[in-house]
């Protein structure tokens, strides 16, 4: 749809709003839409869609390191007080 609207139509003119209104999408949804387009397509700077993806997956692989590091933190310090206790 992007490719066809950027294509055939242009973006300039309200054609943006009228193909938004034919597809029963939000006028600023088909707007970034066809940024994101212009962007992956290296017409205009900013963060790709498959850097998007990527910069997802390594926030979620940091959340989960942090996670298992605060397990093993806790883990460390209830060990070292049973170290700590004396053995009758």
């Amino acid at each position: 749809m992007v490719r066809a609207l950027r294509a055939e139509l242009g973006t300039s003119q309200g054609t943006v709003k009228r193909v938004a209104q034919q597809l029963g999408y939000g006028v600023e949804s088909v707007r970034g839409w066809v940024k994101q387009a212009a962007v992956d397509a290296g017409e205009a700077s900013g963060v790709t869609t498959a850097e998007q993806v990527r910069i997802k997956q390594l926030e979620q692989e940091i959340r989960e390191l942090k996670r298992a590091n605060a397990i093993l933190r806790s883990s460390a310090v209830f060990f070292a007080a049973e170290l700590d206790r004396p053995q009758r």
